[in-house]
């Protein structure tokens, strides 16, 4: 049973040293321990201080392509070097590494295929009333969308078994916790979730730098993948709320019209066409939706057995 932990790096030459020193170096059910950097186009010695600290594998991306693209070199790399499992971690000594036998624990045992290390937000201190609201809310959010119980969708401390990971397609092009969640949900893919341990803040997130847009890109990443999978009841619900008052007004030009005899409310009837064909147009992109949902499911299928038989 081969492990492979990989750490997504941009300029954490001071850093790293100290995630790296963090790892464990031996778990009961793993054979074998080695570590992947992922180095996205940093300007400092990242590299050289993963050659100091005796990393097995280093991936050097010539310049930066951000969190999401570096993840799934990472992950695309993994599976080349022949891991079983993959725990992905950040270079920022954010997360404690001694937590990764937690995180491989159900794995090992068969009892899930993904795990997120999941923090006690609440104790975190650095992190603000605001931000743990949108934490909290988030991870709701992505639970509905999901149905899986995840308290912690933003979480970048997870393992995944390799099925999971060969399964698993990066669309997003800003990150990918929320991303693989709801796959994983959609797809069927077991996950869980163990609480795990944080370490003291060493620098600023490099992903929220402003609260707005992150938030903004945050919730375009949840409605783009849960389109992806749900389309036709996503537009089928949209198209309900034109559809509904365009019958209602239907209905009340009929009832005016035999019960008064009145004759008039003719831009109510207008309107209501309006709002009819409007609700059958959406109706009918989500039945588009949802053929070219399918057709995708059938390439994602191909492609798992694609990376499957042929890893390299």
């Amino acid at each position: 049973m081969k492990l492979i932990i990989q750490i997504p790096c941009f300029n954490e030459e001071k850093t790293l040293p100290l995630t790296l020193k963090d790892l464990p170096v031996k778990i009961s059910g793993i054979d074998q321990i080695e570590v992947l950097i992922i180095d996205d186009g940093s300007s400092d010695k990242t590299v050289d201080a993963a050659k100091a600290g005796g990393v097995n594998h280093i991936l050097s991306l010539s310049q930066r392509q951000g969190l999401a693209a570096v993840f799934k070199r990472g992950i695309d790399r993994s599976l080349e070097l022949g891991a079983d499992i993959i725990v992905n971690t950040d270079g920022d000594n954010q997360y404690c590494g001694q937590d990764i036998e937690k995180l491989v624990r159900p794995i090992l045992e068969k009892r899930a295929e993904i795990v997120i290390g999941c923090r006690d937000i609440n104790a975190i201190k650095h992190f603000s009333f605001i931000k743990k609201l949108l934490q909290y809310f988030g991870s709701y959010v992505v639970r509905k969308f999901s149905r899986l119980d995840i308290p912690d969708a933003t979480s970048g401390f997870r393992a995944y078994s390799r099925e999971a990971a060969l399964k698993i397609n990066i669309f997003s092009a800003y990150t990918y916790t929320i991303e693989t969640i709801i796959q994983a949900g959609k797809k069927g893919i077991p996950a869980t979730h163990v609480s795990i341990r944080t370490n003291d803040k060493l620098r600023e997130s490099r992903l929220i730098k402003n609260i707005p847009a992150y938030i903004f890109k945050s919730v375009a990443t949840m409605l783009r993948i849960y389109l992806m999978y749900e389309p036709l009841k996503t537009f089928f619900v949209i198209g309900l709320i034109s559809l509904a008052p365009g019958l209602l007004l239907i209905l009340r030009f009929f009832y005016l019209y035999f019960t008064e005899g009145r004759s008039g409310h003719v831009q109510s009837l207008v309107i209501a066409g309006a709002l009819l064909i409007m609700g059958l147009g959406v109706m009918l992109l989500g039945l588009l939706g949802h053929i070219i949902s399918a057709n995708r499911r059938l390439i994602e299928e191909v492609l798992y057995r694609l990376k499957k038989q042929n890893p390299e």
